[in-house]
């Protein structure tokens, strides 16, 4: 009358199996929407940013990393800890851009609805005006909390300088002004990207507020290059250099080489040459002159991968 135990443990046991399909099949699916978002890259004049996690940890995953600029909210006035937006190399933002992996958030024009235009600011200063009614209400309340334990610490001892801070708080109420100066502002910069609105999904080629010139060109042929051989790049500004090229995630490893991006036909003074190799050895790392080949040498009308002709620089001694 029990029943079967080994019916009901298969039986059991399928249900959870079917439970299982089902909870892996949906992450498979919440995956693959994830990775068809474009990543959202907005423009600060010509300098790429990134202003969503999510955007961060995409980019992270094929590779670019970037550069936090901006600052903590809790922690403002240190540079060591840094926050967003992440500014990418223009190279970075080339390369997803090519790869079909983000797409520019251009600001839309004005669309000169005057009318539109006044209630918004009107909303914003109304907001203005109540944040600030609310701070004035805690900045006073924590004016008072301040006498008040003093007061209490001057009743305790034998000053009788308690009267005068009673006193001095009861008039508080009429006597205290905060300052719109010292108004904390809130700034938004969260947007609700492509995946909110269908149209701008739909804009996905478009002109990047990005100068093309050549020395651009010629730095993003060697910027593509390296990382489709596997390396990883980030800026070498201060080491007199394009890219500093490391074997894996700079979190990890250190960086290999300095690559110095040149084209085929430019002159490199000797003392240039030699100030480079000298720096390369005093950091530990070999320098790479890196000059991609011209369209007329490969015949094609792109430069491609293999295209990119390196030479290694090393210091040895002065003779």
């Amino acid at each position: 009358m029990a029943g079967d135990p080994a019916g009901m443990n298969m039986s059991q046991q399928s249900s959870s199996l079917d439970v299982k399909e089902d909870m892996d099949t949906k992450s498979e699916s919440e995956h693959q929407a994830s990775k068809d978002d474009l990543i959202d890259i907005s423009f600060c004049e010509s300098t790429p940013l990134l202003w969503k996690v999510s955007d961060m940890k995409r980019c992270r995953s094929v590779g670019v990393i970037g550069a936090l600029v901006g600052s903590l909210a809790r922690q403002p006035r240190q540079n060591v800890r840094l926050g967003r937006p992440l500014e990418l190399l223009q190279e970075e933002a080339l390369l997803l851009g090519d790869t079909n992996t983000a797409a520019a958030s251009l600001q839309p024009q004005d669309c000169g609805d005057e009318e539109v235009h006044s209630e918004a600011v009107r909303q914003y200063e109304a907001g203005l005006e109540s944040s600030y009614k609310e701070q004035c209400t805690l900045a006073l309340e924590d004016k008072k909390t301040v006498m008040r334990r003093i007061m209490n610490e001057k009743e305790n001892g034998t000053d009788d300088s308690g009267n005068a801070i009673r006193d001095r708080l009861n008039a508080l109420d009429q006597s205290f002004r905060f300052p719109r100066s010292a108004m904390a502002i809130q700034l938004c910069t969260a947007r609700a990207g492509f995946s909110h609105c269908p149209e701008e999904r739909s804009f996905h080629s478009t002109d990047w507020p990005m100068p093309r010139d050549e020395r651009l060109d010629t730095r993003f042929c060697v910027y593509r290059d390296l990382r489709n051989k596997g390396f990883y790049l980030t800026s070498a500004g201060k080491f007199g250099g394009d890219f500093l090229v490391y074997p894996g995630d700079p979190l990890r490893f250190h960086s290999h080489f300095i690559a110095l991006c040149i084209s085929m036909d430019e002159e490199l003074p000797l003392s240039d040459i030699l100030a480079i190799a000298r720096l390369g050895s005093n950091v530990k790392k070999t320098v790479l002159l890196c000059s991609p080949r011209s369209r007329g040498e490969t015949g094609k009308d792109e430069s491609v991968e293999g295209d990119v002709v390196y030479s290694s620089l090393q210091w040895s001694s002065m003779v």
